[in-house]
């Protein structure tokens, strides 16, 4: 098998439908169909099945997709070591980046580390915090962008630290809070937990949440419309001073925070784009960007 095939068992097994792995691949849908078959006739087995919606690989698709897998990773590992023997920074940084990061930073960043360092290309990929966690975890990114704590065993770099707060679009008391309109949101299980625990510790009844969003952009916007007060952190609605905030406290005077870390494996420094980037990052005020 080549490159290519690699790339096409991965891509298809991941969004298992032929018509979304050719456009991912830049590739008509009939020349993935014809490289699949070839593969098929080769090794002289069936490697997926049709669906009425997409497809599912036979257990002898599942092994060579595991394969390559494990090509793929091999050979970017060996792209990455020659970029590296070259002793200047180039190549591409594989960056995993949390929601409200990647709207709000990482576009910043990016132009400027870019500046520096015009030979850089990027691969970043998006998601929840516990998505970008799992990346790192696997190696299959350089670096992560995490907003939360996780248990970690690498190198991580706090980049800042907010208060989570109520941000409603009218004054407000703590003592009528659960009868207020709540605009809830999708987030991470650590954020959840967070809320969760300072809401039960100063009320007995749940909050009457009244519209539920995916994600904390809409929550925003929904507030701001006035339809109902949100809980998230502060750097959401800095930039709209019309809002009421109050940041969480427990009854010990503690303010619930929320932390944003820069995850990285050790190894990896010996990469020159990798060392070069965290570096980089570290004489940045993340937090003002």
């Amino acid at each position: 098998m080549k490159k290519q095939d690699w790339e096409m068992l991965v891509t298809l097994f991941h969004t298992e439908n032929i018509t979304l792995a050719a456009e991912k691949l830049f590739v008509s849908q009939p020349t993935l169909t014809s490289r699949l078959q070839k593969l098929e006739e080769y090794y002289g087995v069936p490697l997926i099945i049709r669906k009425q919606r997409g497809v599912m690989f036979t257990p002898e698709g599942e092994k060579l997709v595991l394969h390559a897998k494990k090509m793929l990773g091999e050979l970017r590992k060996i792209e990455e070591t020659i970029d590296n023997m070259k002793n200047q920074v180039s190549g591409t940084l594989r960056v995993g980046v949390s929601n409200f990061f990647a709207t709000h930073k990482m576009p910043k960043l990016l132009r400027l580390f870019k500046q520096v360092y015009p030979n850089v290309e990027f691969q970043v990929v998006t998601g929840w915090s516990s998505d970008m966690y799992r990346l790192i975890l696997n190696q299959d990114v350089h670096i992560s962008f995490i907003k939360g704590d996780f248990a970690w065993k690498g190198k991580k770099d706090l980049l800042y630290e907010e208060e989570i707060c109520v941000a409603s679009p009218w004054e407000f008391n703590w003592e009528e809070l659960p009868t207020l309109p709540r605009i809830d949101y999708h987030t991470d299980e650590n954020m959840r937990n967070l809320t969760e625990r300072w809401w039960y510790t100063l009320y007995q009844q749940p909050p009457n949440i009244n519209i539920q969003v995916n994600q904390v952009e809409t929550c925003k916007e929904m507030i701001i419309n006035g339809l109902g007060y949100g809980i998230l952190a502060n750097l959401v609605v800095r930039p709209y001073p019309e809002l009421i905030t109050k940041p969480l406290v427990l009854p010990s005077g503690e303010k619930l925070t929320r932390h944003t870390w820069m995850y990285y494996h050790e190894s990896t420094l010996q990469l020159n784009l990798v060392r070069s980037f965290v570096e980089f990052i570290k004489k940045i005020d993340v937090k003002a960007l």
